[in-house]
């Protein structure tokens, strides 16, 4: 389902329903699962009232499922300050969320609700997040799809930067440091809210409450598919404010 590319010092967990799931370990000599596709930049972006108008006409001959009509794609990213690597801070967390997970739609929908819930549970160390979606017709399943990849590939780029201190620089190895967690999503219907994240921790709170509930209804079947990225991965890097800013523009501080 997955085709491969070099990426190192990071981690990532796919999952669809057409796979299994896979965590890669990155490191320089470990192949990932994403290959590189054109840049995107990801703005945050008014829709016009001509968009809203095509797209509430669509909508009207849309068959209504569980969680509305069509098809949604997003992406919501938050970072926040870790200042270990325990089990207990983010990165015990985020890696727990992977090695449980399976293939099954309920594993599938659970694991992004447990990340959700995570993230949610740590809301005092965010720094900065974003977050953009956008709906399709339902007869638009392979457009859906297909920005689905564009989001994942971007941010998988992303994840090629290795954040090492200086070899001087020993006492900030392993110590605190700002992680992304980047996850993309594709989920039927129109309810699921994307737009808004960063601009206050409330809205931010209330974008990831929204995924996590909407990925249980239906026992999970509701969710097409599920990407999760964090950096940094490994024990020894540390990224800072200003990588942060230099490497994911999009975010808002908040």
């Amino acid at each position: 389902c997955c085709s491969k590319g070099p990426i190192t010092r990071s981690y990532c967990l796919t999952l669809t329903k057409d796979c299994s799931p896979t965590m890669f370990k990155c490191l320089i000599s470990t192949l990932m699962l994403l290959s590189a596709s054109g840049f995107l930049v990801l703005d945050v972006k008014r829709t016009s009232s001509k968009n809203l108008h095509l797209n509430l006409f669509d909508k009207l001959f849309e068959e209504e499922g569980m969680l509305g009509k069509g098809i949604t794609v997003g992406k919501v990213q938050v970072a926040l300050m870790s200042s270990d690597r325990s089990d207990s801070s983010i990165f015990g967390l985020l890696e727990d969320c992977a090695t449980d997970t399976g293939n099954e739609p309920e594993e599938l929908s659970r694991m992004a609700n447990d990340v959700c819930l995570a993230l949610m549970r740590k809301s005092d160390s965010w720094v900065a997040a974003c977050s953009t979606g956008k709906w399709f017709k339902g007869d638009d399943a392979g457009k859906a799809e297909s920005y689905y990849n564009e989001l994942a590939n971007a941010e998988a780029m992303k994840f090629e930067k290795e954040y090492i201190p200086d070899d001087n620089d020993d006492e900030n190895k392993g110590s605190s440091t700002i992680v992304v967690v980047s996850m993309i999503i594709e989920i039927q219907g129109d309810s699921t809210k994307f737009d808004g994240a960063g601009y206050s921790i409330a809205q931010t709170k209330e974008i990831l409450a929204s995924i996590a509930s909407d990925v249980l209804v239906d026992d999970g079947y509701c969710v097409n598919a599920v990407e999760v990225l964090w950096t940094p991965g490994e024990k020894d890097e540390v990224m800072s404010k200003n990588d942060l800013i230099l490497d994911f523009p999009e975010l808002i501080d908040i």
